[in-house]
């Protein structure tokens, strides 16, 4: 064996080869401890395919084994990912979001607790169905097989997910509840249809929320410029939930303040009032509704005349521009070329009094602000400010005065304003807001003129079906509950273009109408695929039932989400429309609670390093970059690169592909190396050498040297001045790491990268242990079962494999640990009661070491001082030094721990101290 550079060492009691024969096959054939008894000193590229290939199928059994049972006794945690598109394989941005989900799994469930770490698909959408086009395939063949290959890759990676929980959204038996849930919304009043102008993508053929439009104009997803078209479309009235959704971020403490900021900004004040104005377009016909937004719902009742901008979407509507006269027409036509304002002619009802205000479109930038492009009409309320005021005047506008006072909110008073009439001004806009809140016939209280409502309609097919009927009788009539679901029907060919495709399907199309019975049509668009997300989270508490989307009494044992873990793209679309259908089903009775997310962990992106083509914009991949010089060039041309980090994509030839990193160094290594280096909410800067300077080794010769030594016979009894302070640094020091690292996963950043810092710096000390504490001590031996327990969550493979071999040597002196089960199955390591105290040593401020001291002389700072003076850091640093005070701390913070902390300041010039890092 000498001449393969293998040492191995037979662990007792268990099987071993003594013969020759045996000897032969093993250097034909490497093969790990758990199979043949023998421990394997080198952790290699053999040696770690072997160790994964053995233990990926025990920890795949290992998983289906924590199928979620409620437990009296155990406190419950619900760890939550958010779930895949399923594109067709995984990017390295679903590796790390899915290893810092499984690695906060596997801590919660190593400490004691009943853990819910779900799994599924968000499965619907336009990806899927322009790959399948693209490919003369149906769009579910190509999502399911997606799910499949995906699947396997997340098996793969040994991730501990309860997948007998798994949902996938494009499934009838998920996409039924979200049309109950539809349904429920639309009998609440808060779905409806009207017209509307909508961001159109003439890319994807489809319309686009305001959300799904970015700040160039362009659409999120295929990046073509927007268009505005005229289209009757369906709504969810989010703005019914504004107040409530801006408020409750108070209730979010553990989310972070940036993301609460960015979603209370987005919403904006909820003070105002939207009113509904009925517009007399013709003689005796005031049947069409004009909703308008004014910040001063207690000024309403001096509320003279109606203002809308040039892009106001009734000046697209046919039937609206032919009721103003033809000369109207014409100068709406140059309001691009002139500021002018323009008396359209007809008026709206005031909702309170019934005066009639005249309506007029202005292009006067005293009107409408060109930061406001989100608001399209103005309520005229001369008392509400100086412009509105002047405009009235200039225009002719009889008003009445229906504030009086100094401009202050407290001391103002409501005049004219009947019933309202005599109250303080912010008394005043309550009572109005409650009034309207009261009558909701006359419009919508606290709303914001910025978010408006959540058009949900989409002109595609691969989606969840509208549960709506159109009867020229009934109207829009809800599809009946117990014809749910509505089952998407299989097309024999999908374009991509125009119109909803589900026209195609006429005897799905054709209906009769659930109220008379007539002939009727069904709805052909689909649901927005944000719709599809927003309730998941709920189905995943009660994921087989088939009576109703979950069942209270279980979402209530298992909400709120307590980590929900995501990119940082989501915090605004998913994450709010998230929270506002959890909110519509708290007020069903169906949940007890409001907000679904208890903590929010922020994910970074995962970026690689892309070169640009600075004259034409062009991508090149790294194979058509030349690195010889100083600077990279593009190899055909010469020419100099744009050097970035960019978000990984194809298209910009910057991504990895997990599988080939996997392959070439296995699963543990990659998962720790994409949450080593920076904390799980900054960006990550992929750098492929990350994985060449895995540590993982440097912990297997521990476990390596460990088994030698405690099988090999000989005193161990042996206990010297040095042994006892080997003993006492590295029981201090593994209270340090344990303490530190329970504090990282519980902290609200969940600094995993922390976590992966200490375990390396408690493996660093253990390698300095002599060969006599390995064999003897039981702090040595509860040190490093602790450290590889601590690593497994992180690499689960090699831990179990380094566990095994632990288990098995012959003089055990560490009772802590339940050796006869598997390493995920061990309680998570608990600091131990110490008689002894870290002292930290300062000399003029500045860290140069500690010691460990009896923990019995905390209070008596002349006996440190002396242990110091005598430690080999003060012969070091304090001999012949004039030391002018002493500052003495016996409760510093240090690690997590408590320690003490003595800080030495020495005349000035009179000694150069040499800095040195706290170990």
């Amino acid at each position: 064996m000498a001449q393969l550079g293998v040492r191995r060492h037979l662990i007792s009691g268990l099987p071993s080869r003594t013969q020759s024969h045996g000897y032969i096959w093993r250097k034909l054939v490497r093969c790990i401890y758990s199979k043949t008894g023998i421990w394997e000193d080198e952790y290699n590229a053999s040696t770690r395919q072997e160790v994964e290939a053995y233990w990926k199928e025990k920890i795949h059994k290992y998983n289906e084994s924590l199928a979620y049972k409620p437990q009296d006794n155990k406190e419950k945690y619900y760890v939550l990912s958010m779930f895949p598109y399923p594109s067709g394989k995984l990017h390295m941005g679903h590796v790390r979001v899915y290893t810092i989900s499984d690695a906060v799994a596997h801590f919660h469930r190593m400490n004691g607790k009943q853990v819910l770490h779900p799994i599924g698909w968000d499965a619907f959408g336009l990806p899927a169905e322009n790959a399948a086009i693209e490919r003369g395939l149906h769009a579910d063949e190509w999502t399911y097989s997606n799910i499949d290959y995906m699947r396997k890759q997340l098996k793969d990676l040994s991730m501990c997910f309860n997948w007998e929980r798994e949902v996938t959204t494009c499934s009838p038996d998920y996409y039924r509840w979200t049309q109950y849930l539809f349904v429920k919304m639309f009998k609440a009043g808060l779905a409806y249809q009207k017209e509307a102008l909508v961001n159109w993508d003439p890319v994807d053929q489809t319309v686009l929320a305001n959300e799904q439009v970015d700040e160039n104009g362009c659409s999120w997803r295929s990046g073509a410029k927007v268009e505005k078209r005229l289209l009757k479309q369906w709504f969810l009235k989010q703005q019914h939930y504004n107040k409530a959704l801006v408020e409750s971020l108070e209730d979010l403490p553990d989310w972070p303040s940036g993301v609460k900021t960015m979603q209370a900004a987005w919403i904006g004040d909820c003070d105002g009032c939207t009113f509904n104005f009925k517009l007399q377009m013709n003689p005796g016909d005031s049947s069409f509704i004009l909703p308008i937004h004014t910040p001063t719902p207690e000024l309403i009742y001096g509320a003279a005349y109606i203002v809308l901008a040039p892009y106001h979407t009734l000046l697209s509507k046919t039937e609206f521009m032919q009721c103003l006269s033809e000369e109207v027409r014409n100068r709406i036509q140059k309001l691009d070329k002139t500021t002018q304002d323009i008396d359209l002619g007809i008026c709206a009802v005031h909702p309170l009094t019934n005066q009639l205000l005249p309506i007029y479109v202005s292009n006067s930038p005293s009107i409408f602000n060109e930061d406001e492009t989100h608001i399209e009409c103005r309520l005229g309320i001369p008392s509400a400010n100086k412009e509105l005021a002047e405009f009235a005047l200039h225009h002719g506008i009889d008003f009445v005065p229906v504030l009086v006072g100094e401009e202050d909110l407290d001391s103002d008073v409501l005049i004219n304003s009947k019933q309202f009439s005599g109250l303080a001004r912010n008394k005043g806009r309550v009572a109005v807001l409650d009034y309207v809140k009261d009558n909701n016939s006359l419009g919508e209280a606290w709303t914001s003129p910025r978010q408006h409502d959540w058009l949900v309609s989409r002109q595609r097919y691969w989606g969840t079906p509208l549960p709506i009927i159109h009867c020229e009788k009934c109207k829009a009539v809800p599809v009946p509950e117990s014809d749910l679901p509505v089952i998407l029907p299989k097309l024999k060919s999908v374009s991509g273009k125009g119109i909803s495709p589900l026209l195609q399907a006429t005897d799905w199309l054709n209906v009769k109408c659930p109220q008379c019975g007539g002939d009727a049509k069904r709805e052909t668009d689909t649901m927005d695929t944000f719709v599809d997300s927003a309730w998941y989270f709920l189905r995943y508490t009660d994921p087989h039932n088939e009576t109703e989307p979950f069942v209270k009494d279980k979402a209530d044992s298992l909400m709120p989400v307590d980590m929900y873990v995501g990119g940082q793209e989501h915090a605004l679309l998913h994450l709010l429309y998230a929270r506002f259908f959890n909110h519509f089903i708290h007020d069903q009775k169906m949940v007890s609670h409001k907000e679904p997310f208890k903590r929010l962990l922020v994910q970074g992106l995962v970026k690689g390093q892309s070169y640009k083509v600075a004259s034409t914009g062009q991508y090149l991949a790294p194979h058509q970059v030349d690195f010889s010089g100083d600077e990279p060039v593009a190899k055909e041309t010469g020419e100099k690169l744009i050097v970035q980090w960019e978000k990984m994509s194809k298209s910009k030839h910057n991504g990895v592909n997990p599988e080939e990193l996997l392959a070439k160094y296995g699963t543990d290594a990659v998962r720790i190396a994409v949450l080593k280096n920076v904390p799980p909410r900054q960006d990550m800067l992929w750098d492929e050498q990350d994985l060449e300077g895995d540590w993982i080794p440097n912990v297997w010769k521990l476990v390596s040297r460990f088994i030698k030594l405690r099988n090999e016979l000989g005193n161990t009894n042996k206990q010297t001045e040095d042994v006892e302070r080997q003993e006492d640094e590295i029981k201090i020091k593994c209270n340090e790491t344990i303490n530190m690292i329970t504090e990282s996963y519980q902290s609200r950043n969940t600094t995993l990268n922390l976590v992966i810092n200490n375990l390396i710096g408690l493996a660093n000390r253990l390698a300095k242990a002599s060969d006599h504490i390995i064999k003897s001590s039981t702090t040595y031996e509860r040190a490093l079962c602790s450290l590889v327990i601590m690593v497994a969550p992180f690499a689960p493979h090699v831990t179990s494999e380094m566990w095994k071999g632990i288990a098995g040597v012959s003089n055990h002196a560490a009772a802590d640990f339940d050796l006869e089960k598997d390493v995920l199955e061990q309680q998570w390591p608990q600091a131990i009661e110490s008689d002894l105290l870290p002292l930290i040593i300062k000399v003029n401020n500045n860290n140069i070491g500690k010691i460990p001291v009896p923990l019995q002389h905390r209070q008596n700072q002349d006996t440190l001082q002396d242990l110091v003076m005598k430690s080999a850091i003060g012969r070091e640093h304090l001999n012949n030094v004039q030391i002018r005070k002493v500052i003495y701390n016996p409760s510093a913070k240090f690690k997590g721990s408590t320690a003490a902390l003595i800080n030495f300041v020495l005349e000035t010039n009179k000694q150069k101290v040499k800095k040195k890092s706290s170990e």
